[in-house]
Formats: C-alpha cells, structure tokens, sequence
C-alpha cells in the first residue's frame, strides 16, 4: 500500500512538473477598429476572422451609422460593439491595440484620442496629408511613448526583403545608385472601390492628392528604407489629370524625381495603368534586382552570365504581415522600425509634401538640411 502511494505520488509529481513547464496560453490581441471609410478594412477583417486565436475585434468606431451598420451585418458585429464616439469606445472596451481605417486627413486626431490612453495604432499608408499632421501625429506618440505605426501591403513582400538583404545588407551589387517604383492600378473608381473609400481619395483635403499620396508613398516609403532613413536633397514633380470627368479635383498621373548625393529615386505613381502593379527595381555599380509583386524576383549580379530568377525566402514570423507586427509591437516584443516606423514616414511625408508643391509651382524642391 505504502508502494502504491509512492508511486501515485511520483506520477502526480511529475504531472504537476510537466504542466508547469509548458508555455502559458496567450490570449489574443483585443484590438478596436477606428474607422470604416478605407476600403482596406475588408481585407483586414477577413485576415482578423481566420486569425481568431492571434486577434480578437472588440469594437468598432466610425461617426457614420449608416457604414456601422453595413460593416456590423457583413460582419456579424453586435451592437454592443458598435460606436459613434471615439473616446467612448477606449474608455469603454480598454482595447490593445488600435488598426485604423479613416481617410488619411483623420489619422492625427485617431493618434491623438489613443496615445494619451497608451494605446498604439497602427493605420493604413501614408502617414499624413502633410508635414503639420505628421509631426503632431509624432510629437503625440514621442509624448506619451507610444508606437505609432504605417501599415503598406509592399512592407511584407518577400521580394522586398530579399532586395534588402542582397543590395543593401551584403551590398551584392556595389552602392545604390538608382531605384524606380512603379505602383498604381486603373483607377479608384474603374476598379470599383467602395463609394466612401472614393468620395475622399478624389479629395485633395482628405487625401492629400490623388495619385500621388495615394501611391507615391510606396516608392517614397521603400527609397527611404533602402537608404537608410537619409533624405533627399531635391524633390521634382509632376502631377497630371488625364481623366478629369471622373477626378475633377485631384491628380491621377504623378512622376517623382528624387536626388541624394550619390543616387537617384524614380517614383511612377499612377491611376492609369492598364494592370495593377506594385514594382520595385533597385540598381548598383555592378549589378540590379527587380521586384515585381510579393514573390517575384529578377536579379543579374556580378559573376552571373545572365538575369536569374529567384523565389525569395519566407519573412521573420513577427515580421511577416500587418497582423503579427500589430501584436509584437503591441506586446513590447518589437520596435517600430524599417517600413513600418515614424521616422521613415515623416520623411515619406517630407518627400510628398514637396513634391506636390513642386508639382504646383513647377520648380524643384531643395529640402532643408
């Protein structure tokens, strides 16, 4: 008898060890969307619903009722969930995390409402309208040490992270001395947006410009990256509008000439491509890689008799897409940086702040040093 409870005893031991050496469940990310008139908020939410375990949406704000309703019945939000007012929604549901999907003009006053209650934000590309939002937006988040963070589709580009790691890291192809992004689609409105996603991308106001902010900033936000946060010395711009029945107001056609002491940027924003597109070329001394699209890769570096082409490898996990960046740098387990961080997007704002003055006036932008 004595035995036996020996042997219980042990085995109970050992059962108790075990469970204590396992991992602790980690409950998902409580997360409160702000927002609803960006129309990529459909893809965010079908990304959150197959990613239940990593994420779980709390509420949702927009000071519209009619789109509260719309998003609540597609996707089966309570009404419980739903708010008018901002600061009653944090008050009320304390969320991690903020994923913001207002139109551009809005994202300062989102920051404003949430780093005060030390709460981050993460909000669709680009950072501002302009350079006075931007640095409240910065200002806000450097006040109260909390990050703020740009969602782009391209930052999670294997292709991207390729060219990083070949061009800039090992510098496989000598200095950078040119890169060319080409980013855009037919058109907001030929590619059948939402009606309140177009309503304020064909408003100079809300978006900033049209083409221009809306797909420079790709070009500008991946520039900056590869040269490592330094800023140009000239912007030169033209913007056109080669469809003014359907966007009266903004441009639709913008080209970007960016120069740095040794190298110069090419940025192609357009809502005229005939296909949709979101291409990047970096070229060195002795060798180029071509991105063109999330996996694919064309590269002719030195030693090589002809161009290759390439699959790229898998990102870091944490890294990968918008949601498990959102959680890591939520949680403390990352800090903003690269793509994603303020110092890059206050000077992707610098750049389309000047480009767009030198597209009004038709001189060439020196930035001040």
């Amino acid at each position: 008898m004595i035995r036996q409870l020996s042997f219980a005893l042990v085995a109970s031991m050992i059962a108790v060890s075990l469970a204590s050496a396992q991992p602790p469940q980690v409950k998902p990310l409580r997360i409160a969307i702000a927002g609803l008139n960006h129309g990529h908020v459909t893809g965010f939410l079908r990304s959150a619903e197959r990613r239940a375990a990593d994420i779980v949406i709390v509420a949702v704000w927009d000071p519209e009722p009619a789109l509260l309703a719309k998003y609540a019945k597609s996707n089966h939000f309570a009404e419980s969930q739903l708010y008018t007012d901002l600061d009653k929604m944090l008050d009320a549901v304390k969320p991690e995390a903020v994923a913001t999907f207002t139109d551009t003009y809005s994202h300062a006053g989102v920051v404003e409402a949430c780093v005060p209650r030390h709460i981050p934000v993460m909000m669709e590309k680009p950072l501002a309208v302009d350079m006075k939002q931007a640095r409240a937006i910065q200002q806000a988040s450097q006040r109260y040490s909390t990050p703020v963070i740009v969602n782009y589709e391209t930052t999670w580009y294997r292709s991207h992270g390729e060219i990083w790691t070949l061009l800039h890291d090992q510098k496989a192809a000598g200095d950078i001395r040119r890169m060319v992004a080409m980013d855009g689609h037919q058109g907001p409105r030929e590619i059948h947006v939402q009606p309140e996603f177009f309503a304020w991308l064909s408003d100079p106001v809300r978006n900033g410009a049209g083409a221009l902010f809306d797909f420079g900033c790709y070009g500008a936000n991946l520039m900056t990256w590869m040269m490592d946060n330094q800023r140009p010395l000239k912007v030169t711009a033209l913007t056109q509008t080669d469809k003014p029945g359907v966007y009266a107001h903004v441009d639709d056609e913008a080209t970007v000439l960016l120069e740095y002491p040794k190298a110069q940027g090419v940025i192609e924003a357009s809502w005229n491509w005939p296909v949709s597109r979101k291409d990047f070329e970096v070229y060195g001394a002795t060798g180029y890689a071509i991105a063109t699209g999330g996996d694919n890769l064309r590269l002719r570096l030195p030693g090589t008799q002809a161009e290759e082409t390439r699959t790229p490898p898998a990102l870091q996990p944490q890294e990968a897409d918008s949601i498990s960046y959102l959680i890591a740098v939520a949680r403390g387990q990352l800090k903003p940086a690269g793509l994603s961080s303020l110092e890059n997007n206050m000077i992707v704002i610098e750049i389309l702040d000047a480009a767009r003055e030198s597209a009004r006036t038709g001189r060439t932008i020196t930035l001040e040093r």
